[in-house]
């Protein structure tokens, strides 16, 4: 999708970081800086490798998020989920909790609706593997982890692995976003 000298790999932000759980702002403006933030996005989330990347792991607290499901890749501006009634449970990790897996549970089936990078509207239909993602991301969104969705017990060893982790306690360090962030999204 991108050549590798326009690729803009940004670090992602690790749990303990306040901006994972600060809801996101709704994209109001659909311009050159959100088209940089989804490629900044696309660039990060295929080299870490992961599944989906929301803009707060990047530090940056707005309603947008990227995809790579099963050689789909795209993104969705400023989400809604109409989610199905059945669920699942499936094994989920984050680039935000590196190392970390747990059975979530999730609904099979949705539909995402939202917006392009260029204010076009979108939906996207997913089961599986592509709802799980969507549901991820969009919770990211929200400053929700997918650890807070397990029971209390599954939750109480989440954070014993949490702790017992390499990159865990180590001084918070929060780095400054390279996407300038306009005061009305604030």
């Amino acid at each position: 999708m991108s050549y590798t000298w326009d690729m803009a790999i940004q670090p992602i932000r690790i749990f303990g970081d306040p901006v994972l759980r600060t809801p996101a702002t709704e994209v109001v403006d659909f311009d050159k800086e959100l088209r940089k933030l989804v490629a900044d996005l696309t660039d990060t989330m295929q080299d870490a490798p992961g599944v989906g990347l929301a803009a707060p792991q990047l530090g940056v607290s707005l309603r947008v998020f990227t995809y790579w499901v099963e050689e789909e890749l795209g993104h969705v501006v400023n989400p809604t989920l109409e989610l199905s009634d059945d669920t699942e449970l499936g094994e989920e990790g984050c680039l935000s909790l590196p190392g970390l897996s747990f059975d979530t549970p999730r609904s099979r089936s949705l539909i995402a609706r939202g917006f392009n990078m260029h204010g076009e509207p979108i939906e996207l239909v997913g089961a599986d593997l592509m709802a799980r993602c969507v549901q991820h991301e969009t919770d990211h969104l929200d400053g929700i982890i997918f650890i807070d969705r397990l029971t209390p017990e599954e939750r109480k060893e989440a954070m014993k692995q949490i702790r017992a982790s390499d990159w865990f306690g180590d001084e918070l360090v929060v780095k400054t976003s390279p996407h300038a962030i306009s005061p009305k999204w604030m």
